[in-house]
């Protein structure tokens, strides 16, 4: 491989679930695509690191502080939802069933890589507590999101702030005989009346 392909595969590689092969494949196809094609891309990427920003308030991606969500006078102020990522936010908003205000971890505690209470955005979160009555846990559902999601239920329910999760369970319009024993379990310890 020539030293800039070699070079592009390697950048793209590094990229979160590009593994070398994928990265191989991106890299030959920005060498089929044409200069003006390969110049929008390279100028997205430029706009995105000099127009957007974390918010100050709630860590989501903005281009004006605050962000359009929290300088929303008509969103419930007395809610937050926390997640682990910004992008995790565009999923609930979808829903329409949050109407509240947001907060963004930065990430998920993992002491196997390195990752603490510190190294996530929770004394923010905790500086945000004024008017909340309650704080809805969005994290992931896997070890890292679940050891987050406890941590700060304990920390919370410790300063008197409602704390809820979301429920987890079976998809709708997903088959029993296929659900994993974790899911189906939830869904059994979550169940409602009707």
């Amino acid at each position: 491989m020539s030293d800039p392909l070699a070079r592009l595969v390697g950048e793209l590689s590094r990229l979160p679930g590009v593994g070398p092969k994928t990265a191989t494949r991106m890299a030959h196809h920005f060498l089929r695509i044409g200069r003006d094609e390969a110049s929008n891309l390279a100028q997205a990427i430029l706009d995105v690191k000099d127009q957007l920003f974390h918010c100050g308030t709630c860590n989501a991606i903005t281009s004006t502080e605050p962000c359009s969500i929290c300088g929303d006078p008509s969103r419930d102020q007395t809610r937050i939802c926390v997640v682990e990522e910004p992008f995790n936010i565009q999923p609930i908003e979808r829903t329409g069933e949050h109407r509240g205000l947001y907060h963004v971890l930065l990430g998920a505690l993992s002491p196997q890589r390195g990752i603490g209470p510190q190294e996530l955005a929770i004394d923010q979160l905790l500086q945000r507590l004024g008017d909340v009555e309650e704080v809805i846990l969005a994290t992931n559902p896997n070890v890292e999101g679940e050891a987050t999601a406890l941590y700060l239920a304990r920390l919370l329910n410790s300063r008197g702030v409602t704390v809820s999760r979301l429920a987890f369970g079976m998809p709708v319009g997903g088959d029993i005989e296929f659900t994993d024993e974790v899911t189906l379990g939830r869904s059994l310890a979550g169940r409602q009346k009707i």
